[in-house]
């Protein structure tokens, strides 16, 4: 199983991004909007500059309640862990439980060509599954 197939399967296949200028207020209003966790930041919509999610507003919130005058720049991840297309579903299971990471941007030659989510890998898997349960079921039960 391969991530391409897990960006196949997603109802939305653009990425919402976030330009590294924007502000805070901003950030947390599109997040709000397409009901995400997480931005890719980038100043092009194609170019992977940073992350920023949910969780890095709150940590900071917590520490500085002025961070909602900030910009996104300021408060993003910068050195972002990504994956292609090819990567293996298995892989980036470990990957993210072992970064302890929920969202990881998909790159192929450079360009970004997806996102995927803790809850979209949780989601294909299940559906994986389910599908060799019931293929087992029908083996079975065959007469």
């Amino acid at each position: 199983m391969r991530i391409s197939e897990v960006l196949d399967s997603k109802p939305r296949a653009d990425v919402v991004t976030i330009h590294p200028d924007a502000d805070v207020r901003e950030l947390v209003a599109a997040l709000a909007e397409h009901n995400v966790g997480a931005l890719v930041v980038s100043t092009d919509g194609t170019s992977l500059d940073g992350i920023v999610s949910e969780r890095d507003v709150v940590r900071r919130l917590h520490a500085d309640g002025t961070v909602v005058d900030a910009t996104v720049g300021a408060i993003m991840t910068a050195v972002v862990e990504t994956c292609g297309p090819e990567t293996g579903l298995d892989e980036l299971m470990r990957t993210m439980t072992d970064r302890r990471i929920r969202h990881v941007p998909v790159v192929e030659d450079g360009r970004l060509v997806g996102i995927v989510s803790i809850g979209d890998v949780v989601k294909h898997k299940i559906d994986q599954l389910q599908f060799e349960r019931d293929q087992l079921d029908s083996y079975v039960h065959q007469t």
